[in-house]
C-alpha cells in the first residue's frame, strides 16, 4: 500500500537511546520518521539514569538475543563515538572474587564471554588485580579482566543520535503522549495526547506535514480534540503509521499488549546510585564489578566520562512506572556493598544520589522484532542492562529489518558525522583564546562548579532539537551537574533560558510541564 495513504511512515514511541538509535539509523532510508515522546526532552526516562558502561558482553547468557546486541554494540561504540562527537573511553573492567569457592563462578562467566564473542578477557589473581587498581582491597583473590569494557555520557550518547537523526529529516514531537494503538488498514493508528502551552514548539515547521484532518466524525475517528486551555492545554489527536516501533522501555508492555495476544510483562526496577565529586574521579580507574556469591550481588564502583566516581545500583522492583525516588536504605546498602571490593571511598564527597528504572522483562532478555500477530509492530522492549551498550546495534538491527520490509533504498546523500559542543575548560588555551574572540559568551562562566560558559548554555538551546528546560541544559553543557547542584548557576541560566526562547522567566521548567521553577512574584 502506498505510504501516501500514512501521516508517517514509521512513528517511534520513546525517545531515549533505543528510540534515538533506532530513528538515526532509520534515517539512511528513505523514509518518513516520527519520533513521539511524552515528555520534553530526549533522554529524560531510564536513558538518563543509569551506570552509563558499555559493557563488555560476558554477563547475558551465551546465545540470547542479549548477547548478540551487547558484544556487537560494544564493537560499534568507537564509530559512532567518532562519527557523533560522543565522549567514549574504553577503560577495561574487572568482575572481583572474593573466595576461592567462588571461583568456579568467575570461570563460568569467563567461558561465557569468550562465547559470546568477547575478545581478550582473562582471569588474573587478586595481586594483578591490585597491581592495576591499588585501592582493590585484600579480600580480592580474583578477577575476570576485560579490556574492551568502556564508560560513556548516557546524555550526550542519546542527544547525538537524536540530533543526526534530525538533521538527516527524522521528526522529534515532545509533550506528546500515546495514548492508544489500533491496527489501521494494513498499518497502525495511535491516539496521542500533546500537552502544554507551547505544543510540539520545537517542530512547528517539521510537524505541519503531519496531516491530523477534521473534527472527528460521528464514529471517533482522525482528527484532534481540545482539553484545556492555556499552559494546561491538551490536545487529543490521531496520526497513521505503515509501521510502529515500540520504545518505550517500562511502558513497552502496555503497547505490546495494545496489538497481540502473545502478551509480555515489563517490571520497573528500581536501582539507586551515589555520585562523588570529580576530587574522588580517581579512586579508580577500571569499572569494579562483584561477582554474584554467597552474600548476593554487589554493586560496582566506576570513574565516569567526566571525572566522577559513581556507585551503584541497588535492585528493587517496584510497581511504579515513575518511581524514581532513593531511599535511606538502598543508599546504605550502595555504601556498603561497594566498600568490599574497594576501600577507602570518600563519601564524604558525595555530591548526589539519584534512582533510575529498569525494563526488566519477566524472561531477562531483549524482545526485537515483529509478534506474529501484528505485523508491521516492532518491539525493542526489555532493554534493561546492557541496553545502553546495545543501542548502537538494536537500532541497525530493527532499522534494517523495518527497510527491508518497507522495501526502501538507503538516501544518497546521508550525513553521518555531528559536531558536539565546545567545552571551553577542556580546550587547549590557544583554542580556546581563538573562540572566545569569536564568540565573548563563551569568555563567560555561568556554571563555575564544571566552568560551563554562556555560550555553549547558548548552544544547547539553539542546537537542533535544543533545550527547552533547564535538565535540558543541564544534560547538554552539565550545568548544575558540580557539587553545588545548581545551586548558584540556576537564576542566570534561567534568564539566558528566556531570553533565547521568549519563555517568560515564570513559566520555565527544571523538566515538564508542572515543574516551574517561580511560583510568583514578591
Amino acid at each position: 500500500m502506498s505510504s501516501q495513504r500514512y501521516d508517517t511512515d514509521v512513528a517511534i514511541i520513546g525517545g531515549g537511546v533505543t528510540g534515538c538509535a533506532i530513528a538515526r539509523e532509520l534515517s539512511r532510508y528513505d523514509l518518513n520518521v516520527c519520533v513521539l515522546e511524552r515528555t520534553e526532552d530526549v533522554c529524560s526516562g531510564t536513558s538518563k539514569a543509569n551506570s552509563a558502561i558499555i559493557h563488555a558482553g560476558y554477563d547475558a547468557q551465551a546465545g540470547s538475543v542479549m548477547a548478540r546486541m551487547n558484544v556487537e554494540g560494544n564493537r560499534l561504540m568507537d564509530r559512532l563515538a567518532a562519527d557523533l562527537d560522543i565522549p567514549f573511553r574504553r577503560n577495561g573492567s574487572l568482575v572481583l572474587c572474593f573466595s576461592e569457592e567462588d571461583m568456579p563462578g568467575l570461570q563460568a562467566l569467563y567461558v561465557r564471554g569468550v562465547t559470546n564473542g568477547v575478545p581478550e578477557l582473562r582471569i588474573i589473581s587478586g595481586d594483578e588485580a591490585r597491581a592495576m587498581e591499588p585501592n582493590l582491597t585484600d579480600e580480592v583473590v580474583a578477577a575476570l579482566y576485560a579490556p574492551t569494557g568502556g564508560i560513556v555520557c548516557p546524555f550526550q550518547m542519546t542527544i547525538a543520535l537524536a540530533e543526526n537523526a534530525y538533521e538527516n529529516g527524522a521528526e522529534f514531537r515532545f509533550l506528546t503522549e500515546v495514548t492508544e494503538i489500533r491496527r489501521y488498514e494494513e498499518g497502525y493508528e495511535l491516539t496521542i495526547r500533546k500537552r502544554g502551552e507551547r505544543l510540539n514548539e520545537l517542530n512547528s515547521d517539521a510537524s505541519a506535514a503531519v496531516s491530523v484532518g477534521p473534527v472527528p466524525d460521528a464514529a471517533g475517528r482522525g482528527g484532534r480534540a481540545a482539553v484545556g486551555t492555556g499552559a494546561a492545554a491538551e490536545e487529543m489527536q490521531t496520526i497513521t503509521a505503515r509501521f510502529v516501533v515500540n520504545a518505550a522501555g517500562v511502558y513497552a508492555d502496555r503497547f505490546h499488549n495494545m496489538v497481540s495476544r502473545h502478551m509480555i510483562s515489563i517490571t520497573p526496577r528500581r536501582g539507586s546510585y551515589c555520585l562523588l565529586d570529580q576530587e574522588a574521579g580517581r579512586h579508580v580507574d577500571k569499572t569494579i564489578f562483584q561477582l554474584p556469591g554467597k552474600y548476593g550481588k554487589g554493586v560496582l564502583v566506576t570513574p565516569t566520562i567526566h571525572g566522577n566516581l559513581l556507585l551503584g545500583p541497588t535492585a528493587a522492583d517496584t510497581g511504579d512506572k515513575e518511581g524514581t525516588c532513593t531511599t535511606a536504605e538502598e543508599l546504605a546498602e550502595v555504601t556498603a556493598k561497594s566498600a568490599r571490593g574497594v576501600k577507602d571511598i570518600p563519601y564524604r564527597q558525595v555530591i548526589t544520589s539519584f534512582a533510575g528504572l529498569r525494563a526488566h522483562e519477566a524472561g531477562h532478555e531483549f524482545i526485537l522484532g515483529e509478534p506474529e500477530d501484528a505485523p508491521g509492530f516492532f518491539d525493542a522492549a526489555g532493554i534493561e542492562s546492557p541496553g545502553l551498550s546495545s543501542a548502537p546495534a538494536i537500532g541497525v538491527y530493527l532499522a534494517e529489518m523495518i527497510a527491508r520490509k518497507a522495501g526502501a533504498r538507503q538516501k544518497e546523500h546521508f550525513v553521518a558525522t555531528r559536531k558536539g559542543i565546545p567545552h571551553v575548560a577542556a580546550m587547549h588555551r590557544e583554542a580556546r583564546a581563538a573562540l572566545i574572540a569569536e564568540r565573548p559568551d563563551y569568555g563567560t562562566i555561568v556554571c563555575r562548579c564544571e566552568n560551563v560558559s554562556e555560550g555553549e548554555i547558548v548552544d544547547s538551546i539553539r542546537r537542533p532539537l535544543g533545550a527547552r528546560s533547564l535538565d535540558g541544559i543541564k544534560r547538554r553543557v552539565r550545568q548544575g551537574m558540580g557539587r553545588c547542584q545548581a545551586g548558584f548557576c540556576t537564576p542566570r541560566t534561567m534568564e539566558i533560558l528566556s531570553r533565547e526562547t521568549g519563555i517568560p522567566m515564570e513559566k520555565i521548567c527544571k523538566n515538564q510541564p508542572g515543574s516551574e521553577m517561580i511560583t510568583g512574584g514578591t
